[in-house]
């Protein structure tokens, strides 16, 4: 699973990547384009340490686990700055598409407060319209797509009509560089309701279809950054507008708190909606983290943990599960369940087994659910939190 950082120049995407990585190496500036290269790294989603509900806590392998959460880590990308006509060769280009190839949601960073023109350039508060930012990015990302379905269509057309390959599993084929699904493709073809017959179907028929398709493979979820510096009126009127699931956020702020909390300046858990002070402050810190703390407790944490959250276990349809024992939730080194594991809702032990191991999976007896320490079938629908044992005939 990879989550793409996107937006204009200067916006806070690289803020946003550092908070959520806490990756010392990257470069914040005040002016576009600061981003050439990807920043990779890894993030968290949050969940609840369910070993809490034995007495336990988990000591994982990987992620970390604080204060009753744990952190599950998971892949982002922050790529460069998108200006409109991007598609067309305009600032970074298409470099930036080519870097979002592989991602299954887009986090599209915008200034809500529109201090950031569509260069990426500051100008004056509430001057640029950020409706014109969530438009843009959907038209360029749509535009692409629209390329490379286009990219020699003729000829691809004329030759599925020669074969008797299905129109699905060709253009699956097609845009395989893209991480796309079959079933995608499928949904795609039925919403526009198209036929078969690919040679005549009209270049506003492809259009909508390519653009059906960006929407499955690339879900948008806006991160309104700078929420701080507009009204709540003014941020539903954007939203409502928007038609777009936009979730309130300040970087900054993000960024902010785990330093100080890097520094035990303060004692923050990511994604809560408050932290306690551990040293003494001077006043411009008392007032910074005041401010801060203000923001957090309106709005349910500063944004960033919760954007993460919403793209992996709403958007994606993520759940949680850790492989375990029914007598025992530790290790051969004593460890209380060491792995969790991201599984798509409706994924079953069988599947689980799959990811565990090939061997586990080719060698399935049962399941048992740690929970009630029932014997489930291969075909149990998995639930997050599950705790999982899988029984396998060595």
């Amino acid at each position: 699973m990879l989550i793409g950082l996107v937006g204009k120049p200067n916006v806070g995407k690289s803020t946003f990547f550092k908070a959520a990585t806490m990756q010392a190496d990257v470069l914040i500036a005040n002016y576009p384009f600061a981003t050439i290269k990807p920043n990779s790294g890894k993030g968290f989603v949050k969940i609840e340490d369910i070993a809490q509900k034995y007495g336990k806590i988990s000591n994982p392998r990987e992620g970390y686990v604080r204060e009753g959460f744990r952190f599950v880590p998971i892949n982002i990308t922050d790529v460069a700055g998108i200006v409109p006509g991007a598609s067309e060769g305009k600032g970074m280009g298409n470099q930036f598409l080519d870097d979002l190839s592989t991602a299954d949601v887009l986090i599209h960073v915008i200034d809500i407060s529109g201090s950031t023109n569509d260069k990426g350039e500051p100008v004056e508060l509430g001057s640029h319209d950020p409706l014109e930012d969530i438009k843009f990015l959907e038209n360029e990302l749509n535009s692409w797509y629209f390329q490379i379905f286009n990219r020699g269509w003729q000829k691809f057309a004329r030759q599925l009509q020669m074969s008797d390959k299905p129109l699905d599993k060709a253009i699956y084929e097609h845009f395989s560089g893209i991480k796309i699904t079959l079933q995608m493709v499928k949904d795609s073809i039925n919403d526009c309701k198209l036929h078969n017959n690919i040679v005549n179907w009209s270049e506003d028929q492809v259009k909508d279809f390519t653009k059906k398709l960006r929407e499955k493979s690339k879900p948008i979820i806006i991160a309104a950054n700078k929420s701080d510096l507009i009204s709540d009126d003014e941020f539903e009127k954007i939203k409502f507008a928007s038609n777009s699931v936009i979730i309130k956020m300040s970087a900054d702020f993000e960024l902010a708190l785990r330093m100080a909390d890097k520094q035990k300046i303060i004692d923050y858990i990511p994604g809560n909606n408050d932290f306690k002070i551990l040293t003494e402050l001077n006043e411009s810190q008392k007032a910074a983290l005041n401010k801060i703390k203000n923001f957090i407790k309106e709005n349910g944490g500063t944004g960033v943990q919760n954007i993460l959250n919403y793209c992996v276990f709403k958007e994606l349809n993520y759940i949680a599960v850790h492989p375990g024992g029914s007598t025992n939730l530790t290790d051969s080194k004593g460890n209380t369940l060491p792995d969790c594991f991201l599984m798509k809702y409706g994924s079953t032990a069988l599947d689980f087994a799959f990811r565990l191991h090939t061997d586990f999976g080719e060698k399935f007896i049962r399941a048992i659910n740690c929970h009630n320490k029932k014997t489930v079938g291969k075909d149990y629908l998995l639930e997050n939190l599950d705790i999982i044992e899988i029984v396998s005939d060595k």
